[in-house]
């Protein structure tokens, strides 16, 4: 199956990927296929998967430090995890999900793209704390602000930080959740935007700064 990609958005691969975009290209074609057929995604977003989803996940990361350790909660259907694990093979990535259809594939993904710094972790983020000593937390579409912080932050043993992409209400959560975010250690809190120069609408993201 051929997936439509315009020239922008072709651009914009070549640049977040590099050298690894037959990869990017592979994971696409998993994401139409078997990720629709298992119901991972709907079919509703097959036009779209560049874009508003393999694209506005592996822009993220820029924001993430060399050689991280990376916990992506939620993973589902590998967004942000494997987006970001092959736009960023210098970090190293646990993927946190808890359903087993969905480990399954994304098992069956990491095994057929070689990804060499991927491991997955069945299981709820609350199972997960202490079984990888993480420098980042990412998280996509997973919940409320007020409810993934206290999902994300306890994964960090030590000073990290949780980029949580988000949509445009990204400020009115923050608000709501500044209370618990400050009781669990967040030091700062802020919107940004990334990827405004590659991508036509750039990916919002909550960065989480905390210190312990």
């Amino acid at each position: 199956m051929t997936i439509e990609i315009s020239t922008k958005e072709l651009l914009a691969a070549r640049t977040i990927f590099g050298d690894d975009l037959p990869l990017a290209e592979r994971f696409v074609h998993h994401l139409a296929t078997s990720g629709i057929e298992r119901g991972l995604l709907g079919p509703r977003e097959l036009p779209r998967l560049w874009d508003r989803h393999v694209l506005n996940c592996a822009v993220v990361g820029e924001l993430i430090p060399e050689a991280s350790r990376v916990a992506d909660v939620g993973s589902g259907a590998g967004l942000p995890g494997l987006a970001l694990a092959i736009a960023r093979p210098d970090a190293a990535f646990l993927l946190i999900e808890p359903l087993e259809r969905r480990v399954n594939w994304l098992r069956e993904v990491t095994e057929d793209l070689g990804l060499k710094n991927v491991e997955i972790f069945r299981g709820r983020a609350e199972q997960a704390i202490g079984k990888s000593d993480v420098d980042v937390v990412t998280a996509r579409a997973v919940s409320a602000l007020s409810g993934l912080a206290s999902l994300t932050m306890p994964l960090l043993k030590g000073p990290g930080e949780v980029l949580a992409i988000k949509g445009r209400s990204a400020g009115e959560e923050v608000e709501k959740a500044a209370k618990i975010i400050r009781r669990l250690g967040g030091k700062s809190t802020r919107v940004e935007t990334v990827g405004g120069d590659l991508l036509d609408e750039p990916t919002t993201v909550v960065r989480i700064v905390v210190e312990r």
